[in-house]
Order: C-alpha cells, then sequence, then structure tokens
C-alpha cells in the first residue's frame, strides 16, 4: 500500500472520528455558554484550565509523544520489538512520576499561580475561585500522560480506532458534567466533568492495547540510550510548548484586564477555529506522522518529499474555503449556535469579533501542524521549537501592540500572523532539508483552490445579512451554497478536486 494511501485511509477513519468530536465540542460549548454565558466565573474556569493543560503540554503530551514515537517507530521499522516495550515500558513509568509530582505541587501553589500568573486584576472571591477549580483539574495531567503515550503506541501500530475514540469519550464525560454535575455544584461541576473525560479518555485505549500485545514492565531507564534520544528530543519540544502556554497565560493576563466576558469570548472563538483545525489538520497529520517516521527511518528521501507535498495540497485545499467561510458567516454562526439563555448579543459580538481573525489563521495552523510533525519525524527537534518560540515571541508582542487599539481582537490578529509566518519558514527551512519538496506535484492545485476560494467569497459575500436574519435554515443554505461554489469553481479551474485526492490515495 502507497505512504499516501496509508495517510488517507488513517485519516479519513480519524476524520469522522473527529468529526463526531467536534459535534460534541460544539454541543459541550453550547451547553456551557448557556448555562453560563460569558460570566466572571466561566472566566475563572478558563484560567484555571491553563496551569493543569501547561502540565500536560510540557511533560506529558504532544512534547513527549513527538519525542517517543519516531524512536519506538525507528526500533518496529528494525524488527526490534523487545527493544520498542522497553522505551514505553520506561516512558510510561517516568510520566506516571514526574507529571504526578509536578500536579501536587502546582496544587499547592494555586493561590500564588492565580495571583501571581493568571488573573491579578480580578477581585479576590474570583481568584480563589479560580484556585479551586485548578486544584480539582490538576488531577488530569497524569491521566491524559499515560494516555497520550498510549496513543502513539497505538498510533505507530497503525491502529487508529481507538486513539479516535479517546477524544469522543473526553467530551463525552465533559457534556456528562455539565448535564448532571454543574447543577449541583456550577462551574466546580464542569471541573470534574473534565476529570470524568480525562478517565474515559484513558480507559477507552484498553482493547487497543491489547490488540497490539501491549507490554509493559516498570522501569525508569534513565540510563537507557533510547530513554536519553528521546529526552534530547524532548527537550527542545518542550522549551517551544512552553513558549506556546506563555503565549496563552499573557494572553489570558492581557484579556482578564480588558473587563468580565471578554477572555471567555476569545476562548470560545479559539474553539470555534480549532474545530475544523482538530477535525482536518490534526486527523490529516496525526495520520501521517507514522508514516513520515517510517520513511524516514528507512531513509527514503523521494517518498517522503512526495507523500509530504500531496498530504500538505490536500490540507491547504479544505481548508481555504473553511476559512472564508468562518470570516463571513461568523455573527450568523455563532447567534445561531449560542445566542440564547445567558448568551446574549453581546456576547455573539464580542466572540464574532475575534473569530475573524482566527479564522484567517486556519490554513496556517493546519500547515504547521503537518510541516512540524515531518521534522519530528527525522528526528530534529530544534528547527521547528526554534522557530515556534520566535513565533510566540512575535506573537507576544503584537499581543501587546495590538490589544489597545483591537482590543480581545487584536490577540487572536497576532496569532494568525505569527502563526503565518512561522509556517511559511518551516515550508521553506523544510525544503532546504529535503533538498525540494516537488511543489510542481501540489502548488499548482493550491494556488487554484486559493484562486476558488476568492470565487466563493465574493459570491457569499452579499448574502450575509440576508443570512444573519434567517438564523439556521439561512445558514444552512449557505453553506451548502458555499461548498458548491467552491467545487463548481475548481471544476471551472480545471481541478476537480476531490477526485484528484482520491486518484491519487489510491492508485
Amino acid at each position: 500500500m502507497s505512504p499516501l494511501r496509508l495517510i488517507v485511509r488513517a485519516a479519513t477513519l480519524l476524520t469522522a472520528a473527529y468529526l463526531v468530536n467536534g459535534l460534541l465540542g460544539l454541543l459541550r460549548q453550547i451547553l456551557i455558554y448557556g448555562a453560563f454565558g460569558t460570566s466572571p466565573e466561566l472566566d475563572a474556569y478558563w484560567a484555571a484550565f491553563r496551569i493543569p493543560d501547561l502540565l500536560f503540554t510540557l511533560f506529558a503530551g504532544g512534547a513527549l509523544v513527538s519525542a517517543f514515537l519516531p524512536v519506538f517507530t525507528t526500533h518496529r521499522a528494525r524488527g526490534d520489538e523487545a527493544a520498542a516495550w522497553r522505551l514505553a515500558s520506561a516512558v510510561l513509568t517516568t510520566v506516571a512520576f514526574v507529571v504526578s509530582g509536578f500536579s501536587l505541587l502546582a496544587s499547592l501553589a494555586a493561590p500564588m499561580l492565580v495571583k501571581l500568573l493568571l488573573a491579578p486584576q480580578v477581585p479576590l472571591p474570583q481568584q480563589q475561585l479560580t484556585a479551586s477549580l485548578m486544584r480539582i483539574m490538576l488531577i488530569t495531567p497524569a491521566v491524559f500522560g499515560l494516555s497520550g503515550i498510549i496513543m502513539g503506541i497505538l498510533q505507530a501500530h497503525q491502529r487508529f480506532l481507538w486513539t479516535a475514540l479517546a477524544p469522543i469519550l473526553y467530551n463525552l464525560g465533559m457534556i456528562a458534567g455539565v448535564l448532571f454535575l454543574a447543577p449541583r455544584g456550577g462551574v466546580h461541576g464542569l471541573a470534574w466533568g473534565v476529570v470524568l473525560g480525562a478517565f474515559l479518555h484513558l480507559l477507552i485505549q484498553a482493547p487497543g492495547w491489547w490488540q497490539v500485545r501491549g507490554r509493559y514492565r516498570p522501569r525508569l531507564g534513565w540510563r537507557d540510550p533510547d530513554v536519553r534520544e528521546v529526552i534530547a528530543l524532548m527537550i527542545p519540544r518542550m522549551l517551544g510548548l512552553a513558549a506556546i502556554q506563555l503565549n496563552f497565560l499573557v494572553n489570558t493576563r492581557l484579556v482578564s484586564g480588558l473587563g468580565a466576558g471578554y477572555l471567555a469570548a476569545l476562548n470560545l472563538a479559539w474553539q470555534l477555529m480549532l474545530q475544523p483545525q482538530i477535525v482536518l489538520a490534526q486527523a490529516m497529520a496525526t495520520a501521517a506522522f507514522p508514516t513520515l517516521s517510517a520513511l524516514a527511518a528507512r531513509e527514503e528521501r523521494g517518498a517522503l518529499r512526495r507523500t509530504l507535498g500531496e498530504t500538505l495540497g490536500i490540507l491547504l485545499g479544505i481548508t481555504f474555503p473553511i476559512a472564508a467561510g468562518m470570516i463571513l458567516l461568523r455573527r450568523p454562526l455563532i447567534a445561531a449556535l449560542f445566542q440564547r439563555g445567558a448568551f446574549g448579543a453581546a456576547s455573539t459580538e464580542w466572540t464574532a469579533q475575534a473569530l475573524q481573525f482566527y479564522a484567517l489563521g486556519l490554513p496556517a495552523h493546519a500547515g504547521v501542524e503537518l510541516l512540524a510533525r515531518t521534522f519530528y519525524a527525522l528526528h530534529d527537534t530544534r528547527t521547528p521549537v526554534g522557530v515556534g518560540v520566535g513565533a510566540m515571541a512575535l506573537n507576544i508582542a503584537l499581543s501587546l501592540a495590538w490589544i489597545g487599539p483591537l482590543g480581545h481582537g487584536g490577540v487572536a490578529l497576532a496569532n494568525t500572523v505569527a502563526t503565518t509566518l512561522e509556517g511559511i519558514l518551516l515550508l521553506v527551512l523544510l525544503a532546504r532539508r529535503l533538498e525540494g519538496l516537488e511543489a510542481h506535484r501540489w502548488g499548482r492545485a493550491v494556488g487554484q483552490a486559493g484562486a476558488a476560494t476568492l470565487a466563493m467569497s465574493l459570491a457569499l459575500g452579499p448574502m450575509v445579512p440576508w443570512v444573519t436574519d434567517r438564523g439556521w435554515p439561512g445558514l444552512l443554505l449557505a453553506i451548502l451554497l458555499g461548498a458548491g461554489l467552491y467545487g463548481l469553481a475548481l471544476q471551472c479551474l480545471g481541478v476537480p478536486w476531490i477526485r484528484w485526492a482520491i486518484r491519487r490515495a489510491f492508485s
């Protein structure tokens, strides 16, 4: 089976699962914002989320998996299963000890972290609420850490079903928190829903572990050369993720100073942009990562260039029209989904102001997701991390400059500009590393996709006031019309894009 076909098959499964997960995530947001609106309680919840998310991301999430999976896959590609499982055992044991220890320390220091880092400008009762919520959610980093490593192991075996179901179970746990725990416990019920979702995220992968005959013996193995390689690859990635989390912390602090509700609106806009990014970009990048790692391990550079180029072309061709549609239809989209209960017209407007800037960066976020994983497949975490740190520094500088004239929308625009420049630089550096990316195979199709997106936008633009007045029916009609116009424009430009992608994938 060709590498691209492997990726498309896995990506199809992941996209379907992530689509279900995205719909559940959307339902979760509708329920949360319907119950709490853009209130100080919800601001406290989102602020409390930052430290648990920081610990998971730095010590057990993307940094560890992106360092672990290429080394694990290299052993499997060379037929050394015993070494692969020794590495897995050492990493699982280390994650359990290290992340639990840092979570305990953060729990003890929660009031200080809130006062100094997260929300120094809010009233003391809201600070106390934030610390209380943080302590509950600090249960989750170690659970997610173990679950993330198991996901990496299953993906290395091309077993994507259970890893695809894990985020769905996480969302179901959070929805249970909104529906059954929040009515009695208030915003604390949301935090306990996060904990429930984390355990479901881990437990759903048990059948996959049995299918691949997972082997585990408690060991740290810090003197093991493989463990040291994982740590060496992980440290630069940790620094890059630390820069990203620092950016989130700065944004939280800046936007908290604008007044009640703006932080919740900014987070909702980010989550709305993130849904297609997860469903499409993360699905494609997750599916591609094991294949790219195997090609790199076998030093098949030509196949690696071709597979990366074709995958990137498909990804950008999908995200261009979605980004344009979200920008044009942002107000009717937010109003149709969220404007009820405690979420009023002002909340819709605040969220729309941020979404227009976040959505502009959707293709860049998608491209960075895939390009960074290609560097990781090459056992190079320093290059994407260095570029990412520079991008986050620019992001913070632009946020400080633009929050005055643009409010919370300036924070969103800063993110888009920095991410776009990050993606361009990664593409240039990767082309040098691989001695080209065979742009002739996919560049023309991407350019035509951009032209088709422009044509679609020019046709949909005048319809926006009509769509806004008609709510759900008008919104659905506009989405269907936009998809049809995009497909027709591709056809007129000589790129029947979907059939082209399928033909290339299954040839």
